[in-house]
């Protein structure tokens, strides 16, 4: 399968029916594919040949999910940038990738003319709205103007498709390559796992540049619903949405869920009477939390673990799953899940032999959904996909009904006394503190221990904690080796536009000047 031949299939199907809603705007099925065709016959017209790239750096708008099926159509790979990112990081972006067309949304312009020399690459500049700017062609009159029939171009399902970034919190982002048939393939694992009727609606509010929402926003899509976009994450519109706005499924990360959760009074008390399923990931959860969630808005929830190599999706802990866990099994709530349909888990230790069940290692994945590769990056594309299998960087484990526990990233993994500490496993345990609302674990040099193990926390609003109660909290709940010895307070811990904790930036000052780090950076 190709992507947009979801589109055209729903496009004579269901031609009037909603395709996406943002803001006042609304585009059915018939007019977005009209706008996909316009958009890749004026790219093909500008030159653009088979896999060129094209760029765009804008938030989320209506026309943001209709340029991935332009590009398709046109047999281009789209580039979605970090709309998040200062200009000088869209710009080590942009010269990696190469795109030869640029389109920008009105927020991000002054941005891009600050970078503008640097993109020599970019033939063509395409700036949102009809404004007459110099040097900028314009994205309404793209939409507007010129021939609805789809460009000739012949494209394969192993054709690129979109090549997005890695988030880069453990170093410089690398472009990873994906084929119509990797995505198609994982739209079509995540319906099955989360499946939308025609006609329902999914919420869409995280940043369309990530791999955390496109599979899952496609996912709606390919079954005939429609996509309520929001440019921005605020959690009272969101909740207000929720319930307002008829929306049947909804993709969100756990940072995302929490701050619902604390922000929104009333948040337990609306109605949700269409909200049918949650969906979450790409950041762990803690328990309580979930639960929290589960109360509130009384529907069913899906969680998936992946990551960008893998188009998005590489296992979820099913709506079932989670009644399963509520009801007799709790240990599941910290689980991962079973793999996608297609797909094969492994675990394996640090000489790529697979581990004794239950044993940790490093998770790897074969299936559908993999990358292709690494933009331009063959010794790193060797070593992650190495025998065919995608090397995650993840620590894990499977038990014996197939669900899969990740316990942390192996570059996040502190070293103490020779003895391997997973973060994640700590900060489960700070957070079941009541006076903490959000906890992140990083490892600090140590003359004698190599690394000791530093709690970085952000207390609950109006509750006052120390530092010596948190540690004496850990003392019976952890093995010495891995309790604490000190504890940071901040206001906020430094995330991705996903809600990944930037480990890195808290790890940073505390390495500056040590020429060896223990845990890698």
């Amino acid at each position: 399968m190709r992507l947009h031949d979801f589109l055209d299939y729903w496009a004579r199907e269901r031609p009037h029916a909603e395709f996406a809603v943002a803001g006042r705007q609304s585009v059915s099925y018939a007019e977005a594919a009209s706008l996909a065709n316009r958009v890749a016959g004026r790219l093909v017209a500008l030159g653009c040949r088979k896999g060129s790239r094209v760029a765009v750096v804008a938030k989320n708008t209506s026309w943001y999910p209709v340029l991935y099926f332009a590009a398709a159509k046109a047999g281009l790979v789209l580039l979605p940038v970090n709309w998040r990112l200062v200009p000088s990081e869209w710009l080590g972006i942009l010269q990696d990738a190469r795109p030869t067309v640029l389109i920008v949304g009105r927020e991000q312009l002054a941005g891009i003319d600050e970078i503008r020399a640097g993109l020599v690459t970019v033939e063509h500049f395409v700036a949102e709205g009809d404004e007459r700017r110099r040097q900028w062609e314009s994205l309404e009159r793209w939409l507007s103007e010129g021939p609805v029939v789809a460009p000739e171009v012949e494209v394969t399902p192993s054709d690129a498709l979109y090549q997005m970034y890695t988030s880069g919190t453990t170093g410089a982002p690398k472009g990873a390559v994906l084929s119509h048939g990797a995505v198609t393939s994982n739209v079509l694992q995540i319906s099955l796992a989360h499946p939308v009727s025609p006609g329902e609606r999914g919420l869409a509010v995280l940043p369309m540049f990530h791999a955390a929402v496109i599979p899952a926003a496609f996912s709606v899509l390919c079954r005939g619903g429609s996509l309520f976009i929001l440019d921005a994450f605020d959690p009272e519109r969101v909740v207000r949405v929720l319930d307002a706005e008829r929306i049947c499924v909804a993709t969100l990360v756990p940072a995302m869920l929490q701050a619902c959760l604390a922000a929104v009074q009333d948040v337990a008390d609306r109605r949700y009477e269409r909200l049918r399923s949650i969906y979450y990931g790409a950041s762990p959860i803690a328990e309580d939390t979930l639960r929290e969630a589960i109360e509130a808005f009384r529907c069913g929830f899906v969680q998936s673990y992946g990551m960008t190599e893998a188009a998005q999706a590489l296992t979820f802990l099913s709506a079932a799953d989670h009644r399963l866990a509520l009801e007799s099994r709790p240990e599941l709530l910290l689980s991962a899940g079973r793999p996608a349909a297609g797909t094969t888990l492994g675990v394996l230790d640090a000489n790529d032999a697979r581990t004794a069940m239950g044993g940790p290692g490093e998770i790897v994945a074969r299936g559908p959904q993999l990358m292709s590769g690494y933009w331009q990056r063959p010794a790193e594309t060797m070593q992650a996909l190495r025998d065919g299998w995608l090397h995650t960087g993840d620590v894990g484990r499977l038990d014996e009904d197939g669900y899969l526990f990740v316990e942390d990233r192996i570059k996040d993994m502190i070293v103490s006394g020779g003895e391997n500490v997973y973060p994640r496993i700590v900060e489960q345990v700070l957070v079941r503190h009541p006076g903490i609302a959000e906890a992140a674990v990083i490892g600090i040099p140590d003359e004698h221990w190599g690394e000791t193990v530093k709690a970085v926390v952000v207390a609950r609003e109006g509750v006052v904690c120390t530092e010596e109660e948190i540690l004496a909290f850990c003392r019976p709940r952890l093995g010495s080796f891995e309790r604490p010895r000190s504890v940071d307070f901040i206001d906020a811990l430094p995330r991705t536009a996903t809600g990944k904790v930037l480990k890195r930036a808290l790890r940073e000052p505390h390495w500056a000047g040590h020429g060896r780090r223990v845990s890698g950076a």
